[in-house]
């Protein structure tokens, strides 16, 4: 479902950290759904964060919500202190497995039903259970032994909330290559999250047995070549008003209230060059114009930065919101609203945790 901006605040009021707390983890607990909209830069962390403080919950109670909403911060700051994050960042995984993607895992037909329903859930709504993605993961790359780059672009694909910072390194986490150790779960694991009843699988073993593995099993042996198409809609923009600022969105910045009331070009770019490096499907595509519609008086140019900005001439009248893949932009660089906006992302997440939040006003 996609909410305006007005019915997505509604929803961060109503929300109940409470419950997402202490049921998370199950398949029908109290997630949020809030992370489309934290992706694309319609909500910011820091907003939903601030609003669960307001309303005087005990922290202890709300800690691991608010935890969740700082990852997000953190993996992205880990990105922009990383050259490439396409890459193993840590251990290296082992140079022969394959590039490619299990069959069972693009067709769902793994016979693990709760993760088999959800990916084809995925492909109708763009939303995965957090748990289900670890468990996609830890299938593809630890039991059938695929390198993480191309099943993470294929999740990455069908998400509306995809967030290559946060997909790319939590697959790495799940793989690794990011990581002290590999994450597995079990059947039971499974089975207890997702109140399913499977037995028998290959999944259907200690902990000790699958980390033990020697072999594919039969079910992950048959693979597929990723093949990710994008269709980008048409380009929009004829006239640009060169005595006026241009502001510069894109799908991970579509907020609203960015100079709301600034007399400006507003472009929504759609650079070709990424969307092949990293394609997102017809329904994400369609979530991001749907949303764009909210921004009175934006257009949508289908071209590079480049050539945007040979078009506008000066760039200092370009206005853009910092993020990894805009590097490339040239302007003045706003920095994003973030929990805590002068901490490094240093070391662990919860050594960056514990000092954010040391010196975060909590009343």
């Amino acid at each position: 479902m996609k909410n305006t901006y007005k019915e997505l605040l509604k929803k961060v009021n109503e929300f109940d950290p409470v419950k997402y707390g202490y049921s998370r983890n199950y398949l029908d607990g109290g997630v949020s759904r809030f992370s489309p909209y934290i992706s694309r830069g319609i909500i910011s962390t820091k907003t939903i964060f601030d609003a669960v403080l307001k309303k005087d919950y005990e922290f202890e109670k709300v800690q691991k919500f608010l935890q969740e909403l700082s990852w997000r911060d953190y993996w992205q700051k880990k990105w922009q202190q990383t050259e490439d994050i396409d890459v193993d960042l840590k251990n290296i995984q082992s140079p022969t497995l394959s590039r490619k993607i299990p069959s069972a895992i693009v067709n769902h037909s793994t016979s693990i039903s709760a993760l088999d329903l959800s990916i084809k859930q995925m492909y109708e709504s763009g939303y995965m259970h957090n748990h289900l993605r670890m468990y996609t993961a830890g299938i593809c790359c630890n039991i059938g032994q695929y390198h993480w780059l191309n099943p993470a672009k294929w999740m990455y694909y069908h998400l509306f909330d995809g967030d290559w910072g946060s997909n790319a390194l939590s697959w790495q986490w799940v793989a690794g290559t990011n990581s002290s150790k590999k994450y597995i779960a079990n059947q039971e694991n499974i089975n207890k999250y997702c109140k399913t009843k499977d037995m028998a699988t290959f999944l259907d073993k200690s902990y000790q047995e699958l980390s033990s593995y020697s072999y594919v099993p039969l079910e992950l042996s048959s693979e597929d070549d990723l093949i990710l198409n994008c269709t980008l809609p048409k380009n929009e923009l004829s006239v640009i008003d060169k005595d006026i600022p241009t502001l510069i969105y894109n799908s991970y910045n579509l907020d609203i209230n960015w100079k709301k009331n600034l007399n400006s070009n507003r472009i929504f770019l759609l650079e070709p060059s990424h969307f092949s490096k990293y394609p997102v499907s017809k329904n994400v595509m369609n979530f991001f114009l749907e949303m764009s519609k909210e921004i009175s008086g934006i257009t949508v140019a289908v071209m590079e930065f480049e050539e945007l900005a040979s078009i506008i001439g000066n760039s200092s009248n370009i206005y853009y919101k910092e993020h990894p893949f805009n590097n490339h932009y040239a302007g003045n660089l706003e920095e994003r609203d973030w929990i805590f906006p002068n901490l490094e992302a240093k070391g662990s997440f919860f050594n960056y945790w514990k000092k954010g939040i040391k010196n975060y006003n909590l009343k």
